[in-house]
């Protein structure tokens, strides 16, 4: 196939992602969704300024996308943990974000510690295939 455009330089496969990273992700992803809507709720009922509304929602949006992106490092798994906190604070602003804050802290803890969990399993049943297959090479 010439001309076909790859992700990655010859020869330098990108490593897959981790069960922990993919669900981090998706948690992530859904609750963009929604701290962008609250944004525009708290805008449209003006309970605080333009300004704080759309710049406060916009840098929390913002930083929500930095940790999808950084998720494939340590630093990225401490910043989701800000960001709950942070949605969770939102409901100083909003009340009812108190809910969907701990509904979503609630669910980034429980991706975090199951992907750890299937991540290790993987780990342990990838490690006793290669062990079986160098066994049955070598009598």
């Amino acid at each position: 196939m010439e001309g076909r455009v790859t992700a990655t330089a010859p020869g330098r496969a990108r490593p897959p992602r981790s069960t922990k990273q993919t669900l981090g992700s998706i948690v992530i992803g859904f609750e963009f969704i929604v701290v962008f809507l609250a944004a525009l709720v708290a805008f449209g009922l003006e309970v605080v300024p333009a300004t704080v509304a759309l710049g406060g929602g916009g840098a929390l949006l913002a930083l929500m996308l930095v940790t999808m992106y950084l998720l494939r490092y340590p630093v990225g798994f401490v910043l989701g943990w800000t960001v709950q906190l942070l949605v969770f604070a939102s409901g100083l602003v909003l009340p009812a974000i108190f809910v969907v804050g701990a509904f979503f802290a609630a669910l980034w803890a429980y991706c975090m510690i199951a992907g750890a969990r299937i991540d290790r399993e993987k780990a342990a049943a990838q490690s006793a295939w290669t062990t079986a297959e160098t066994q049955e090479e070598n009598p």
